[in-house]
C-alpha cells in the first residue's frame, strides 16, 4: 500500500519545506510514500470561501483514484495517541486498499464533495494547522508510529511542580 498526503497550498517558508523534505525521507524507509501539493487558486480574493472550497474539492477530486482510502485531516476527526495510530495505519494497510491518502485542506476546509467521497476524519491535534505545518505534523506523526528507538520520558525533576504566570 502505498501512503499519499495531499496538500492544498505550497510550503513558502524554506525551514519548514526542509523539514518536510527530511520527514518524507524518513517515512520512505518503512513503506512508499508521496507528497502530493495542489496548488493555491488564483484569484482566490475575488471568490466567496464557498467557492474556494468547492474549487479546491474538485482539485483534490481529481487526485483521488477509485479504490483509496481517503482520510481527511480535520480538527472534527477522530485523536489518536501514536500507538494508536500505528495501529490504525496497519488495519489500514491490511485492508485491501491501494493507496492509503491523508488530506490536508485549505483555509477554509473541504467541500461537501470531498467529505461525502472520504473513509472518514482524523485530528491531529486539538489545534488547528495550516497546511504547511499540518503537512509538518503529519510527517512527524507518521515517523514516531514506526519509530523503533527506545521512548524517550521525562524525568520528574524536569517537571514543574507548579507553573506561576506573571504579569
Amino acid at each position: 500500500m502505498k501512503l499519499l498526503l495531499l496538500v492544498v497550498g505550497r510550503t513558502v517558508d524554506k525551514h519548514l519545506s526542509t523539514l518536510i523534505d527530511d520527514y518524507t525521507g524518513r517515512i520512505k524507509h518503512y513503506m512508499p510514500f508521496e507528497l502530493e501539493v495542489i496548488p493555491e487558486l488564483k484569484n482566490a480574493k475575488s471568490l466567496s470561501f464557498e467557492q474556494q472550497k468547492e474549487r479546491e474539492g474538485e482539485l483534490l477530486l481529481r487526485s483521488m483514484k477509485d479504490g483509496d482510502a481517503v482520510w481527511l485531516l480535520d480538527e472534527g476527526g477522530r485523536e489518536f495517541r501514536s500507538i494508536e495510530f500505528a495501529a490504525f495505519l496497519d488495519r489500514q494497510h491490511s485492508s485491501g486498499a491501494r493507496r492509503l491518502v491523508f488530506v490536508v485542506g485549505g483555509p477554509y476546509g473541504f467541500s461537501p464533495a470531498v467529505y461525502a467521497r472520504a473513509n472518514g476524519k482524523i485530528s491531529l491535534s486539538r489545534l488547528t494547522f495550516f497546511s504547511p505545518n499540518g503537512a509538518l505534523v503529519f510527517h512527524r506523526a507518521t515517523v514516531s508510529c514506526h519509530d523503533d528507538s527506545p521512548r524517550r520520558t521525562l524525568s520528574p525533576r524536569m517537571i514543574p511542580r507548579r507553573i506561576s504566570f506573571r504579569r
